[in-house]
């Protein structure tokens, strides 16, 4: 492998850890996030090289602004860091409430349909179903976990019923749950 293969499969492997990180463990480090879900950013530096992964200021920084799914930011001096969204640890990160558009999209395996239908689309250890303004980024989604199914959510009816939609720094639409009855499954 060359040497450009090696440092991009590097910064990939450590983005991945940042995301356990700042999303589901940062004990994994020894590090605390506070209420909103930042890190110290020093801290956050510190912790991943005891673990053993090349990092510094510059590296950190080309992961924030090059990771495709925006998936972590900075604070204005980027001395503390926090992913935008996608916790399974309990965080505020200031969300806003948003109208949302009359129709998203959500992306999964096709072994969860049956249940999906059954009960509806429930957050499964994070603290928000994530839903997509398109069907490309829905089946990216659900090829991660097998052979991707997708759902047409009927947003703007949920919203009309009273359910709360944020939005993400990153775009991602986020809601509490999904009822099935707001649900249309339209490709496997």
């Amino acid at each position: 492998m060359g040497n450009k293969k090696k440092k991009v499969a590097s910064t990939v492997k450590t983005s991945k850890f940042i995301s356990l990180i700042l999303r589901h463990d940062p004990g994994v480090i020894g590090i605390k996030l506070d209420s909103h879900g930042w890190a110290d950013t020093g801290e956050l530096i510190s912790g991943i090289s005891r673990a053993g992964h090349k990092i510094n200021m510059d590296i950190l920084e080309n992961i924030v602004k090059t990771d495709e799914k925006g998936r972590y930011s900075f604070n204005e001096d980027k001395t503390r860091i926090r992913a935008n969204q996608g916790h399974s640890v309990k965080v505020d990160v200031d969300l806003q409430e948003k109208e949302p558009p009359e129709t998203l999209y959500h992306g999964t395996a096709e072994g969860f349909v049956a249940n999906i239908l059954k009960e509806g689309l429930k957050p499964m250890g994070r603290l928000y179903v994530h839903l997509s303004c398109d069907t490309d980024t829905a089946i990216k989604v659900g090829k991660r976990h097998g052979k991707p199914a997708i759902f047409k959510i009927h947003s703007g009816r949920m919203y009309k019923d009273g359910v709360k939609f944020y939005l993400s720094e990153n775009n991602v639409w986020l809601v509490k749950n999904v009822g099935k009855q707001y649900l249309e499954r339209i490709q496997s």
